[in-house]
């Protein structure tokens, strides 16, 4: 029991995890330059990025990994991923970022197009840049509106982890379902108690986040 405990914490650890982090760290920013790009007053830009957006989130993230993973072999392209399981990593990164700076995207979009226009007019007659404007009236105030819904799409993020299997990414749930075909149950179940204390710290966390951002209220 102890050998298997401790295969699933390397795979969740190593895998879960450590995609976990790499997607928050390309599309948190990513997110935010498609959001500008939506926003946009160069329409053909705008129209751009607004169609990506709509292809990302109208399709499932599944047959995005498996796409981006076989894309470039099955095209015969020249560019391909590194062999072995690190290159099914960075692919799944790769995927994975791309779908979630869409979401986020949206999310930054709403927050900036939710602070008051009379605030940043006021900030235009007091001779603000446009720079100073965003970070110094509208940052703080998009940050508070966001957290709620930004909250809930990084616990997404947590679960969704798991569809790297798919392109054979040695993640926990994958680990757990090979002790299924020796006839052992709980493997899976310890899995889920993986995930709910992931998630349990995150909420903690997005709430502590939330109570230090009242002020704002």
């Amino acid at each position: 029991m102890a050998a298997i405990l401790s295969r699933l914490s390397v795979a969740f650890l190593t895998n879960n995890v450590r995609l976990f982090a790499l997607t928050l760290i390309f599309s948190l920013p990513l997110g935010l330059l498609l959001s500008f790009g939506s926003m946009s007053r160069f329409k053909p830009l705008a129209w751009l990025v607004k169609t990506v957006v709509w292809v990302i989130r109208g399709t499932p993230l599944m047959l995005q990994i498996l796409i981006i993973y076989f894309g470039p072999g099955l095209m015969h392209m020249a560019f391909g991923w590194p062999r072995g399981s690190g290159g099914r990593v960075v692919a799944a990164t790769v995927a994975f970022a791309i779908n979630y700076a869409c979401y986020f995207s949206e999310i930054y979009r709403g927050g900036i197009q939710g602070v008051p226009r009379g605030q940043q007019e006021a900030g235009q007659v007091l001779g603000m840049t446009r720079s100073q404007i965003f970070f110094r009236v509208t940052l703080l105030q998009m940050v508070k509106r966001i957290v709620p819904p930004m909250s809930n799409e990084i616990i997404t993020l947590v679960k969704d982890t798991a569809l790297a299997n798919y392109i054979s990414v040695m993640e926990i749930i994958m680990t757990a379902k090979e002790y299924t075909s020796a006839g052992l149950i709980w493997p899976l179940f310890f899995t889920g108690i993986y995930f709910l204390l992931f998630v349990g710290i995150l909420t903690l966390l997005f709430g502590w986040v939330e109570r230090k951002l009242d002020y704002f209220r």
